[in-house]
């Protein structure tokens, strides 16, 4: 197999991995929901653990998607603390265009846990995204010449198409 081939295999499973390891903490929020709320980080621990478990990816790969995941939340719940407006609007694009599924898993945990996830933002350090990590749905754009980058469904960060530049920033809807 070419090395190119095999890059982009591993970017394929890493946005898949994404995806499962946000349905498995929501899956977690779920069915603790009646009992003890665990807390997000609780849930994405558990989500990372089960995908190395069932040998989807690497431990080093989960951690990279977990903390995916933990940014795009971060984003979100920041966005939601910011202006009281509903999570669907932070996506900024035609909730069409994104896959359904998705869109219920995040808007699922952004309703349940926007206290916790408000936690994390406060705690977060990394507020730039760059070309390699996975970014879930809405919109990105680069630091450097502000082209957009709209995501329908979870993939990786390319370069700007405009100025090649690997930074980027999260757009939230106005």
């Amino acid at each position: 197999m070419s090395e190119q081939k095999q890059e982009e295999n591993t970017k394929d499973r890493l946005a898949h991995a994404y995806d499962r390891m946000l349905e498995r903490v929501r899956h977690t929020l779920d069915t603790a929901e009646k009992k003890v709320v665990p807390t997000l980080e609780h849930a994405l621990k558990d989500a990372r653990e089960r995908a190395v478990e069932l040998g989807e990816i690497t431990r080093e790969e989960a951690d990279k998607v977990a903390d995916y995941v933990r940014q795009d939340l971060h984003d979100m719940a920041e966005y939601l603390n910011e202006t009281s407006r509903d999570y669907r609007e932070w996506f900024r694009m035609d909730l069409q265009l994104i896959e359904a599924k998705i869109m219920d898993m995040l808007g699922s945990i952004a309703d349940r846990t926007r206290v916790e996830i408000a936690e994390i933002a406060a705690r977060a350090a990394v507020r730039e995204r760059h070309t390699g990590e996975i970014a879930g749905p809405g919109v990105l754009a680069c630091s450097n010449c502000g082209e957009e980058l709209h995501f329908k469904t979870s993939g990786h960060i390319p370069p700007c198409p405009k100025c090649k530049s690997t930074s980027f920033r999260r757009i939230r809807g106005e």
